[in-house]
């Protein structure tokens, strides 16, 4: 497979055969950027591929070659960086088939280029794979047992210590929140938590959004909403992802991770509009909308994550569609006080084609949290500043932890693209991961 562009590829077309300029002049290739062109042989198999690759374009785009080319092994030729076409490659060859009665089409594969680290690059598609994979199963076969199920077969894997609180016992640890949102299900709420690491080691706490369907609860959402709202334990998917990656390289942390498991159902005991819920934090909270449910399971789990004063917490969530208003499904926004922290998320991402933008946790919106009758209203008056005003409701279980940085990720792509399939989708994860790396690594 040879990079081309309009002045590289008359270049390329001395290296191969007359024949080949002749099949391209044809075709009228010109190497438009992710364009590709398979060039035959006398016997009609391919002989070599055409692909192009434009300087400061998208660095995923070859992830487009997993599916554009048959069955075959190929090599790179003239890539500008062959270590991220192989990794965009793989990402592009990802396919979620659990459901599928067809046996699946023989796939192109890829010779990696020397000196690439397979062992690291495994990890990261390992990582990858799962958040897809849970994402991507439906809501049938994946609730707030499921995905205990999932989390402690990593944290087994790993040798982590791992618990979960369920039902009523939420009431009796003081987690008054990730009960009341999900007691209306048949599928009993939970916590799940486990531990990994040294504990001499600096403490890393991260935390995920576990709602396994979110019908909106009694400020119901439309039935165009709620068809992909099995995504919405995507920042449960994430956080076991990116724990994946700290455990498989041993990175000298000590980790813990939190997610609050729950289906956001309606029944008659289902919380409501208006109600005041106690936190563990102790702050009192009214209900503005019962569609804003995340940000209430993981006050609670913040909270708990709090208690330990940890060096960082971290937490992900499939928040607000105010985050997809104003970053699109590809671009993850994040908040944070840590400048240092935010510089090295954001050089980190930018290395690894893992894109997130830092927004303000603008405080004098605080005070469209504010309620006449409780500590805090759990959602903004009016529609503006969505995705700040949800960050700031969550900072007020975070005040010990010496950085917090909360992830409003979208956990899918809505329309399949180089490298990232049609589908849920792991997002931020190894930007915090490379970061994390140098942060713990020098």
């Amino acid at each position: 497979m040879h990079a081309v562009d309009a002045d590289r590829l008359a270049h390329v077309l001395t290296l191969l055969p007359a024949a080949a300029g002749r099949w391209v002049e044809a075709n009228g290739y010109k190497g438009a950027p992710g364009s590709v062109l398979i060039i035959p042989d006398a016997e009609g198999a391919a002989a070599a591929v055409l692909f192009g690759e434009a300087e400061g374009g998208d660095p995923h785009a070859a992830g487009a070659l997993a599916t554009a080319l048959p069955a075959g092994t190929y090599r790179l030729e003239g890539f500008a960086d062959p270590h991220m076409a192989c990794l965009a490659f793989a990402l592009g060859s990802y396919s979620f088939r659990a459901y599928k009665s067809a046996t699946a089409a023989e796939r192109p594969r890829l010779v990696v280029p020397e000196g690439f680290d397979m062992v690291a690059a495994k990890i990261e598609l390992e990582a990858v794979g799962l958040a897809r994979d849970l994402i991507n199963t439906p809501a049938n076969d994946f609730g707030p047992e499921e995905l205990a199920v999932a989390a402690r077969k990593l944290a087994e894997r790993f040798d982590a210590s791992f618990k979960v609180t369920v039902g009523e016992a939420l009431l009796e640890h003081n987690f008054p929140m990730i009960h009341a949102v999900g007691k209306a299900s048949t599928r009993a709420p939970r916590l799940i938590d486990f531990s990994w690491g040294d504990l001499s080691n600096p403490r890393v706490t991260l935390v995920g959004k576990g709602v396994c369907f979110d019908t909106g609860g009694l400020d119901i959402k439309p039935s165009s909403s709620m068809l992909l709202m099995k995504k919405d334990m995507g920042g449960a998917a994430n956080v076991l992802a990116l724990a994946l990656m700290i455990m498989a390289t041993n990175m000298p942390v000590r980790l813990r991770v939190l997610i609050p498991a729950v289906e956001n159902s309606i029944s008659g005991n289902a919380f409501r509009p208006g109600d005041i819920l106690p936190s563990r934090k102790g702050i009192s909270v009214e209900i503005g909308n019962t569609d804003a449910e995340g940000r209430l399971v993981l006050g609670d789990a913040l909270a708990l994550a709090d208690e330990e004063s940890p060096d960082l917490v971290i937490d992900m969530a499939t928040l607000t569609g105010a985050a997809r208003v104003a970053l699109g499904p590809e671009v993850m926004p994040f908040y944070t006080d840590d400048e240092a922290f935010a510089g090295a998320v954001a050089d980190a991402a930018g290395k690894v084609a893992d894109p997130v933008w830092r927004m303000p946790l603008w405080k004098p919106y605080s005070k469209m949290l504010d309620s006449k009758v409780a500590d805090i209203n759990h959602v903004s008056t009016g529609g503006f500043a969505g995705s700040i005003t949800a960050a700031l409701f969550l900072s007020r279980f975070v005040e010990n932890a010496t950085t917090w940085a909360h992830f409003d990720i979208f956990g899918w792509v809505p329309s399949a693209r180089p490298g990232h399939p049609e589908g849920g989708e792991a997002q931020a994860i190894r930007a915090l991961f490379s970061a994390l790396r140098k942060r713990y690594r020098p």
